[in-house]
């Protein structure tokens, strides 16, 4: 098996997954062009690529999904909230104003007026008929329903997708010769999750576990029996209190459905984590509030209090490049 950390941080996430028959893509949190181009720089070959996987909805786990999952045409696979969650993003309303709406219905009185002034009964009904019209178009507007619209005014749907599967947090699915159980995490999403990827053939399992708040019970338990762990350390708790960030997005980050901190996934891995990976590679690293050469030095100190787990490496992944591939 093999994992290629195309990218990894708040600026776009994604990771391709291989077996010795199948390829999947962990997001798409870049655009498609650069996706492209990390693949070639990592000669991981796209047309290859069996299928997109997404942890969640947002933008720096899907910002070139659409176009790149229609180029290469193959299946996205989403849990069915975080799908819906993408679509609705994909595809805003715009709500009509009072204001606007009180325009648009001054405008079509005065073409009224200026077409016919002498206005019958029955012509006054419809337009009535027409202001009522107006009315449930602007609500419907509001609410974010769907509009009828002339065919001509339609844009290419920018949330279509060659194919959409859907699976559930918890429940096993395969695609080719990919055994892959995805494991619901503490973020801010609509329902996010991680996954554990294992061989049909081989006894290697890789897992992804990134966006989290704080490591529950049902992620210590997914991350059991791991070769290669791609782990969240995202930021400094000291450089995260005192940089730049508005206090509400500091409270964010640091609630229970925020990002792990170096000293969190420190805490993980001196006391919960089973020592089995070959490689840990810690992701998500901030590059406001966090340093490589911090993130690094806590997981490894934490490793360092545990003899038994010195034979395991750790990495870290980059957001301007791709880290080389690790193959088991």
């Amino acid at each position: 098996m093999r994992m290629t950390v195309l990218a990894s941080g708040s600026k776009g996430n994604s990771t391709v997954i291989a077996s010795a028959e199948t390829r999947v893509l962990v997001d798409a949190g870049l655009s498609c062009r650069e996706l492209m181009k990390r693949m070639a720089i990592a000669n991981e070959d796209p047309s290859a690529l069996d299928a997109i996987l997404i942890t969640h909805e947002h933008t720096d786990h899907v910002a070139g999904l659409a176009v790149l999952a229609r180029r290469l045409r193959i299946p996205v696979y989403f849990t069915e909230p975080t799908h819906r969650a993408w679509v609705r993003q994909m595809t805003p309303r715009t709500a009509m104003t009072y204001a606007k709406w009180l325009e648009h219905v001054q405008k079509e009185k005065e073409a009224r007026a200026a077409q016919d002034t002498v206005e019958t009964a029955q012509t006054a009904d419809t337009g009535l008929c027409e202001l009522s019209g107006s009315i449930q178009i602007a609500a419907a507007s509001a609410e974010g329903e769907d509009e009828d619209a002339p065919e001509a005014t339609i844009k290419r749907d920018p949330a279509s997708l060659p194919a959409v599967e859907y699976f559930q947090p918890g429940t096993n699915f395969s695609i080719g010769d990919l055994s892959i159980t995805p494991f619901t995490t503490p973020h801010d999403a609509a329902d996010p999750c991680g996954f554990v990827f294992e061989s049909a053939t081989e006894s290697i399992r890789m897992a992804i576990a990134t966006d989290l708040g704080y490591v529950p019970p049902n992620v210590k338990r997914a991350l059991e029996r791991i070769d290669v762990l791609l782990l969240e350390s995202n930021h400094d708790l000291e450089m995260l209190k005192d940089g730049p960030y508005p206090w509400a997005v500091k409270q964010r980050v640091l609630s229970r459905v925020g990002h792990l901190s170096n000293h969190a996934t420190g805490e993980f891995l001196a006391r919960d984590y089973d020592g089995s990976a070959t490689y840990i590679v810690l992701g998500h690293l901030s590059e406001t509030n966090n340093v490589p050469e911090l993130a690094l030095l806590s997981a490894e100190e934490a490793i360092r209090e545990r003899g038994r787990l010195l034979g395991n490496r750790v990495m870290l992944a980059q957001q301007n490049a791709p880290i080389a591939p690790i193959c088991l």
